[in-house]
């Protein structure tokens, strides 16, 4: 196998964590009452059990407020998709990759200005924070390879 060869396989095999990670991610958002009932029959925790006792008062409210979430998750399923440009030509799209970077960035002021704003323990938004750090790791990884490719591409 040539190096171009062993290259795309691991930029594909990179992607394919990344865009997996990004699904999960996104899909999570869509049952979150259920997800909060099932973490606080887990771990006892003030902060977790506040969360919960606010979706479910927004769930048998104001239920149209969790829609926003199901835009979130969408919102993930969409920047997925995106990705598979990458798949099919990781040189001319690499540009995906490197807008997915700048989000990635971008989650630690939103986190860091909006979390104090709406109330969130700093430690909770230093677990948001994480997957902007996290999820930067592996489009590093791909940008990196990327470049790779192109500088073994004829001119």
């Amino acid at each position: 196998m040539s190096e171009r060869s062993a290259l795309q396989r691991r930029i594909r095999a990179w992607l394919v964590l990344f865009i997996v990670c990004l699904v999960l991610s996104g899909l999570t958002a869509f049952p979150l009452v259920g997800e909060l009932h099932w973490a606080n029959s887990l771990v006892s925790h003030a902060w977790l059990q506040r969360v919960g006792d606010g979706l479910d008062r927004a769930d048998a409210d104001y239920p149209f407020l969790l829609y926003g979430t199901d835009w979130l998750a969408f919102a993930h399923l969409v920047i997925a998709v995106f990705f598979y440009g990458v798949h099919r030509d990781p040189v001319r799209n690499i540009w995906i990759v490197e807008a997915g970077m700048i989000a990635c960035a971008g989650v630690i002021p939103l986190a860091l200005i909006c979390g104090p704003v709406r109330g969130i323990p700093f430690g909770w938004s230093l677990i948001d924070m994480s997957f902007g750090v996290f999820g930067v790791i592996p489009l590093l990884v791909l940008r990196r390879m990327i470049k790779r490719l192109e500088a073994l591409l004829p001119a």
